[in-house]
């Protein structure tokens, strides 16, 4: 597997994002190992918060919600998932796939950081990893919010939006990460935001990540992930895991997901799921505190 790994000084005055990330080492799919990055904030004792990005942000995205976390007494692990932020790249995109990806998550959060009690917080592929890790491993987390997310099985036909969004991704000559991310948001995002969107990707060589995700998307039902993702689909619906949704208000690509999972998982019955207002499909960027604050008042009860 041919790697390339971004230089440091990509991430040099991060805006509001001085967290100093920790490296691991990984098994890849050759034989040798991949780095991952991860940052956290809060005591290393409280209870930990995974909080899994998407496709194409990574760690900084979740950097208004890691102090609000942390101030209430969690420990907010970020980590950037391989091909993204600070862990190394991939650079050809047949070495990015779906059990890939989930592999490597599975390795940092429980082989290596060795977590329990987890409460997950998964956003676009965050939530799609994250909701593979929960139904795989449920013994290893105590609850799950879903926020912007789903868990597609190829069954049922992705909406138009979506197919516009990969056609950009796959047919553009230069990704702009940063103005995809902010395509994703009502907010403005200042200059120096959209930079630190940008600095994990160089040059177009970087980004085999951001342009392989919307391609290993199960869209079929005969996808190679399709199986995998059906069976979890009915491990999740009946695990007793408390499952909150908190979507937010204007996300046309996953908002249809959010009725669909509260019905569906037997976590979701009996619990009151916020929307958050005001917010795009990058509802970290749009309303980070609120949606950290939606965590906290679920993961107290």
């Amino acid at each position: 597997m041919r790697l390339l790994r971004t230089p440091d000084d990509r991430f040099a005055d991060l805006p509001d994002f001085d967290y100093q990330p920790t490296y691991v080492d990984i098994p890849d799919t050759d034989g040798g190992h991949v780095r991952v990055a991860y940052v956290e904030d809060g005591p290393a004792d409280g209870p930990p918060v995974l909080l899994l990005h998407g496709e194409p942000s990574w760690s900084f995205l979740y950097r208004k919600m890691m102090p609000v976390l942390a101030e209430a007494g969690f420990r907010a692990i970020a980590p950037d998932m391989v091909g993204f932020g600070r862990s190394d790249k991939p650079a050809d995109m047949v070495d990015h796939n779906y059990a890939y990806h989930v592999e490597w998550m599975r390795e940092l959060a429980f082989d290596v950081l060795g977590l329990t009690g987890v409460t997950l917080v998964g956003q676009d592929w965050g939530g799609l990893i994250g909701l593979r890790l929960v139904a795989e491993n449920p013994d290893r987390f105590a609850r799950v919010v879903a926020a912007n997310t789903g868990l597609p099985t190829g069954d049922h036909a992705m909406p138009e939006v979506w197919w516009a969004f990969r056609r950009v991704v796959e047919e553009a000559q230069v990704l702009d990460v940063g103005r995809l991310v902010q395509s994703g948001c009502r907010t403005e995002l200042p200059e120096d935001v959209r930079a630190a969107y940008d600095a994990p990707f160089p040059n177009e060589m970087y980004k085999a990540g951001p342009r392989a995700m919307p391609g290993i998307l199960p869209t079929t039902p005969d996808d190679p992930a399709s199986a995998a993702n059906r069976a979890a689909w009915a491990t999740l619906a009946e695990l007793d895991l408390p499952f909150l949704c908190a979507f937010s208000d204007s996300d046309p690509i996953t908002g249809p997901m959010g009725p669909v999972l509260r019905r569906a998982m037997k976590g979701a019955e009996g619990i009151d799921h916020p929307t958050i207002a005001g917010a795009g499909h990058f509802l970290q960027e749009d309303a980070g505190a609120d949606l950290a604050h939606a965590v906290i008042a679920f993961a107290g009860t």
